[in-house]
């Protein structure tokens, strides 16, 4: 027979749980409802170190001799990992929990980047245009990356269709994300989930749980809050109009 709960042990442990949530989504620094810049377009302000080669830029266009590189105009507004298009992976200061991300970014032909939420959940940036079937699930532009388990690549997803765009054409993706949940005991009690992804404005995933960090996250561990992480090291890529709203959606 299970112990009846005083209300008093319920209130506390009511307390506790609002704590734990509320908590987190405070060290964000800003409220639900607020949005977040996280390129200013001027420097790399917001931005743990080392910033490697990344840079502000004007534009990055694809490099007319070789489409494989960019020619990177040097002014305000882009984010570019570099010359050489190979550099230290990126990592906000801001920790996020649930949240909207928008991300604009562009690629040259054959490269290949991430965006990593939380700092564990690849959502691949990747050069997919024409390509009917890549080499694994998760590799494609869009796809969630796979886990690496004994070894072993699994739980990569494929998106729903392939929206991308040329090399040197931006993009973009809007994630609608919701953060593993926990209990009062740290024990988690929800997955992570991929409410919905926009590549290009098509539908990709939706309601996509994740049963853990995908390939080449910050840490294999899972938090209620986490920084956002941009890959930097794969081959030349662009970013711009970064920014997070902080949501609630399907909080407990």
């Amino acid at each position: 027979m299970k112990p009846i709960l005083c209300k008093n042990q319920i209130v506390i442990r009511l307390l506790v749980l609002v704590t734990l949530f509320f908590g987190a989504a405070s060290k964000t620094g800003f409220a639900a409802g607020q949005t977040q810049i996280l390129f200013n377009g001027k420097d790399l302000a917001g931005w743990r170190q080392p910033h490697g080669n990344w840079t502000a830029a004007k534009a990055a266009a694809l490099d007319p001799a070789n489409p494989e590189k960019f020619v990177i105009t040097p002014g305000q507004g882009v984010l570019a990992n570099g010359a050489n298009g190979r550099t230290a992976d990126l990592v906000t200061e801001a920790e996020f929990g649930d949240m909207d991300l928008h991300v604009e970014f562009c690629i040259t032909k054959h490269s290949n980047s991430g965006v990593y939420l939380m700092g564990r959940y690849e959502v691949q940036v990747y050069d997919s245009f024409g390509v009917e079937k890549d080499a694994y699930p998760g590799i494609e532009c869009g796809g969630i990356y796979p886990r690496w388990i004994n070894n072993k690549d699994v739980e990569g997803h494929s998106p729903l269709v392939n929206a991308s765009k040329p090399p040197g054409e931006w993009q973009t993706f809007d994630i609608t994300f919701r953060a593993p949940r926990f209990d009062a005991s740290g024990k988690k009690i929800a997955n992570a989930t991929l409410i919905k992804v926009l590549h290009n404005g098509k539908l990709i995933h939706q309601n996509l749980e994740l049963n853990g960090p995908t390939r080449g996250a910050i840490a294999e561990d899972e938090k209620p809050v986490g920084p956002v992480r941009l890959q930097g090291d794969h081959g030349p890529v662009a970013y711009r109009n970064l920014r997070v709203r902080m949501t609630q959606t399907g909080a407990s």
